[in-house]
């Protein structure tokens, strides 16, 4: 596939400024189906202090492509091509040699920082790890040099946190400690892959924050991989596209951004969520008309809920929340992790009990309905789960899947469920032929369309959907919106839909609930909450949403770090 190359900033430097080169690098798996081509001889560079970012949507070749620097490819690959990082060729260097390469000259933040971070290790024994390893600084030396970078990357009281192990920091302190941990031996490059995925839309504005001060302070080259445009309209100098291996698209993030040439880079463009363009993206949102008398499809007035802690006093994770969902109405509830969207979701579903309150699913008081009438009103309730794989049982075909709440409810017999099941397939968009597939047989996307058919296989009236595009890419997640749209017109559900991605909440919602701390800081309509918020917290939501437009985002940026003076509040970019 031919490579279009718009790019015109780096026409006077060579292969030989650059820090990471890949030169027709191939990457072939040797699998019992026979050879994958996973990469398909491509060409890029990354220079001393500059951004590229690689992007593309998942099994395009992105990760594989940045692995091979670190050599961490599996036994059944098969490179050819060269890799070089800091003038030394990758395929070269025997185990010591590439030991030598992770670290001094090139580190790498990973999506997840739970499965890069030794949960069994404190945070100061995985710091001074590399620093003794590369021969840097050894016992005390290397717990000060420790506590200094974790100073560096924004974390308070670093000694304290030196001594505390990673289920004891939030999302975003442990992506710091990575990115602390990727710095401690001064690498030339280092190869961030999805390090913003997991976090909130105000600590990924932080993150960025910081890796943006490591390239101007440290003049640290960054390959940024990653599946979010406003990420990359954020952080990236270049852009390079990828899709099925090849590389079809490179330029400025001006250029690949606001004047895309190849197909699959419109594509994927025309796929993500602008905020502020409201919906009308994927199909018109209109609110549904208010029927007199009408009880509402959720009402939860005056919640509380506790965790309660052996030997510790009770953590209230929601104080004294109202607000209700009416018939046909979709509500975004949005807010940070910790801020108790989750867990309202989890109680509306009767998941887990509320210390006060009440909860009323269509009329009815869900907390003191038992029996009988408990089993018919769970009926009327549909939900879907942020991750499909894990709420998908994956020893069932999927017919069997779709077709469960019918057996459970005792809807129908066999004949009348295939019907019903065959009829789903056909509304979530996916072929007759997965009937009769397995969970692990299909990709993440067809998986979260399956989830969808379950939650409506019983046309329930209330629908709780919670964070159910986050792990999806732009174009899937496009996709699954669009769909989610319809249905929505279709068969006139209610949803709670439980989202940090606030140009998601843009698209779909009709009103929003803003949660901070497990209190409800705004709500009101779409348009009243995302273009006019009242309150100060609603406005750094906002600030903090990346857009996939350099320009526009070069300004939002700014405005941000301005609120946060104007509020008092220290600017999270950060000064090396």
């Amino acid at each position: 596939m031919t490579t279009l190359d718009i790019s015109t900033s780096g026409a006077t430097e060579t292969a030989g400024d650059a820090v990471l080169s890949f030169e027709g690098l191939t990457v072939t798996f040797r699998t019992q189906f026979g050879e994958v081509h996973a990469v398909k001889g491509i060409d890029l560079d990354v220079r001393p202090g500059e951004v590229v970012a690689l992007v593309g949507e998942s099994g395009s070749g992105k990760s594989v492509t940045s692995t091979t620097a670190l050599g961490l490819l599996p036994g059944n690959a098969r490179v050819s091509g060269t890799v070089r990082v800091g003038g030394q060729v990758v395929g070269s260097l025997d185990k010591a040699g590439l030991r030598r390469l992770r670290g001094n000259d090139v580190a790498m933040v990973f999506q997840e920082p739970m499965t890069a971070l030794n949960p069994v290790l404190t945070i100061g024994d995985q710091l001074t790890e590399g620093l003794q390893l590369h021969g840097i600084a050894y016992g005390k030396e290397a717990e000060a040099r420790a506590a200094e970078l974790l100073r560096m990357v924004g974390i308070p009281e670093p000694e304290r946190r030196l001594k505390q192990y990673p289920h004891e920091l939030s999302g975003g302190q442990r992506q710091r400690v990575v990115i602390a941990m990727a710095i401690s031996c001064d690498p030339t490059v280092i190869i961030a892959d999805e390090p913003t995925t997991a976090l909130d839309v105000t600590v990924q504005a932080e993150i960025l924050d910081l890796l943006r001060s490591l390239t101007e302070k440290l003049d640290t080259a960054i390959l940024l991989i990653t599946h979010n445009m406003g990420v990359v309209a954020d952080m990236a100098d270049r852009v390079a596209v990828m899709f099925k291996g090849d590389l079809v698209e490179t330029g400025t993030v001006d250029q690949v951004l606001n004047h895309p040439r190849h197909e699959y880079t419109k594509r994927l463009l025309a796929a993500v969520p602008h905020l502020g363009e409201g919906p009308g993206q994927f199909g018109d949102v209109t609110p549904p008309e208010p029927v007199p008398g009408e009880a509402a499809a959720l009402d939860l007035r005056n919640l509380v809920i506790e965790y309660h802690r052996i030997g510790r006093p009770a953590f209230r994770a929601v104080d004294d929340v109202t607000f209700h969902v009416d018939p046909g109405e979709i509500v975004g509830l949005v807010g940070e992790s910790g801020s108790g969207k989750s867990t309202i979701a989890k109680c509306a579903l009767g998941l887990i009990p509320s210390r006060s309150g009440s909860v009323s699913i269509l009329g009815q008081d869900f907390r003191n309905t038992r029996g009988r009438r408990l089993k018919e009103l769970r009926k009327r309730i549909g939900v879907v789960f942020q991750d499909p794989a894990a709420s998908l049982n994956p020893r069932f075909p999927i017919g069997d899947l779709i077709a469960e709440p019918l057996v459970v409810h005792q809807v129908g017999d066999a004949r009348s469920r295939r019907e019903k099941v065959m009829e789903l397939l056909d509304a979530v968009e996916l072929p007759p032929a997965v009937y009769n597939r397995y969970p692990h047989e299909l990709s993440g996307g067809q998986r979260q369309r399956v989830s969808i058919a379950r939650a409506l296989t019983l046309e329930p009236e209330l629908l709780v959907a919670d964070e159910p595009t986050s792990a999806l890419d732009v174009s899937v997640q496009a996709s699954v919106l669009k769909m989610f749209t319809s249905l929505q017109e279709r068969y006139r559900f209610a949803c709670l839909f439980v989202s940090h991605d606030l140009a998601v909440i843009d698209l779909l919602a009709h009103r929003v609930v803003v949660m901070q701390n497990g209190e409800i800081v705004e709500q009101g309509a779409r348009e009243e909450v995302l273009r006019n918020p009242r309150e100060d917290y609603t406005k750094r939501l906002l600030a903090a949403a990346p857009v996939p437009d350099p320009g526009e985002q070069r300004r939002r940026r700014e405005a941000r770090h301005a609120l946060l003076t104007s509020l008092g509040e220290e600017s999270a970019e950060l000064h090396l």
